[in-house]
């Protein structure tokens, strides 16, 4: 029996949490700038929306978090991505515009749990949940973890490419396809990255001993470098999907 449970209800998961979950992402996934300013009030005004989703003995199996903002169903008025809608969820809140959307941010399960189903669970539970709070639509800016792999493709190339059953090659979007979800359209900018070089260098344990582009450990496309400047630049893609 799992159940999925805010996470302001389980504080002595915090802890647990805070380290389960950071181990399943890049560090350079962390440094978006353009959700500092956002992150606290997101805090503030979703935290009905941040959860844990555990098993009977409450043991932390996953946990996920989304935002609310007002959507018309097209494709053009999409957010741009993930951080764009962080801005336009916390703007609208304030503007007291009326959601109709659920956008589900980030999901993780903890790495001693994967393969057992777990994603689905929890993204079947954080959907229901906004469906039956009066939110018809639920859309989510999901990052591809096949990508990785290919780096240099286009994501409007790569959200296009299934396996012989027709699913999608990439096992996230497949996760999501199951469970009804369609695919929209690419985010070719969901979130933008910067740093020194001295920055990159720590986030990802390479080198970059000149300007130009690199392939990176876990990156979805490429990091730009600038010796002169002394910064370098990552622009990460996602794929807007609708799970209803």
């Amino acid at each position: 029996m799992y159940e999925l449970i805010p996470v302001a209800e389980a504080p002595e998961l915090d802890e647990e949490a805070g380290q389960r979950f950071v181990e399943e992402w890049p560090e350079f996934i962390f440094h978006d700038e353009g959700v500092k300013p956002f992150r606290e009030r997101r805090l503030e005004y979703f935290r009905d929306w941040e959860f844990y989703f555990v098993d009977e003995t409450r043991r932390l199996i996953a946990g996920c978090w989304g935002v609310l903002l007002a959507w018309d169903g097209t494709v053009e008025d999409l957010p741009g991505g993930f951080t764009d809608s962080l801005a336009r969820s916390v703007t609208e809140y304030e503007e007291n515009v009326v959601p109709n959307t659920f956008v589900l941010m980030a999901a993780a399960v903890r790495s001693d749990e994967q393969g057992q189903g777990h994603a689905g669970r929890v993204i079947t539970a954080v959907r229901d949940r906004a469906v039956a709070s009066g939110l018809g639509q639920v859309i989510a800016p999901v990052r591809p973890t096949l990508k990785s792999r290919y780096p240099l493709t286009p994501i409007e190339t790569f959200m296009t490419w299934t396996r012989e059953d027709g699913l999608p090659l990439d096992p996230w979007l497949r996760t999501h396809v199951r469970l009804g979800a369609t695919l929209l359209a690419p985010a070719p900018a969901s979130q933008t990255m910067t740093g020194s070089v001295a920055d990159w260098e720590k986030w990802t344990g390479m080198q970059f001993p000149s300007s130009g582009t690199y392939t990176i450990p876990d990156g979805l496309t490429t990091l730009e470098i600038d010796r002169d400047a002394g910064t370098g630049s990552y622009v990460e893609p996602n794929i807007w999907l609708r799970h209803c």
